[in-house]
């Protein structure tokens, strides 16, 4: 018997292979450097289906640039959780490895850090990264002020400057990333009571 897909299962299988095409063509060329018609020969549909789900080149920038910062977010998530506590200034510094080592894809340094500002400028940009990213650091400096473990001091700009200061080591090299761990360590540890 043929099983046929519902259109809200065809409709999701067009934008994933529309994500999918633009996020690798994107990591690739950049922004300024990939075509809608690019993506939709990649994902294997028309310009029309890439515009149905779209509106167009920008917004589907926006939806790659989403799931990145999930993704990051997800394995930041991932780093700090777990059964064995490992205290709040701890989960700071994991949180901040786990970001690092999240950010060492190329392709996705190149979507989040060099193109999402330009491309989305820094409104929706900074509404990207409030909505997927920085509502879990600002959690873990709370987390570590309540528990008397760093200075008390206002917790949204603290999380704010932790994570400029993690987009910063972000962009550094493989051969400056040590550096900037270590760095990133000693300033968070220097936050302690």
């Amino acid at each position: 018997m043929l099983i046929r897909k519902s259109q809200a299962d065809r409709r999701a299988d067009t934008q994933l292979a529309l994500v999918t095409a633009a996020r690798g063509l994107f990591a690739q060329k950049g922004y300024a450097g990939t075509s809608t018609p690019e993506i939709a020969a990649l994902a294997g549909v028309t310009r029309g289906a890439l515009y149905h789900h779209f509106a167009d080149k920008l917004a589907l920038f926006e939806a790659v640039a989403t799931q990145e910062q999930m993704l990051v977010t997800m394995a930041v998530n991932a780093a700090t959780a777990g059964d064995d506590e490992p205290g709040p200034v701890k989960a700071l510094v994991a949180g901040g490895d786990a970001f690092l080592d999240a950010m060492q894809d190329p392709g996705r340094r190149q979507i989040l850090l060099v193109d999402a500002p330009a491309v989305l400028g820094r409104a929706r940009l900074d509404a990207l990264v409030a909505s997927h990213g920085i509502g879990p650091l600002i959690a873990r400096v709370r987390t570590a002020m309540d528990a008397k473990a760093i200075r008390t001091l206002p917790a949204e700009p603290l999380a704010h400057l932790l994570h400029a200061l993690f987009d910063r080591a972000a962009e550094a090299g493989p051969d400056q990333l040590s550096d900037y761990r270590k760095a990133i360590k000693a300033l968070i540890r220097g936050l302690k009571v």
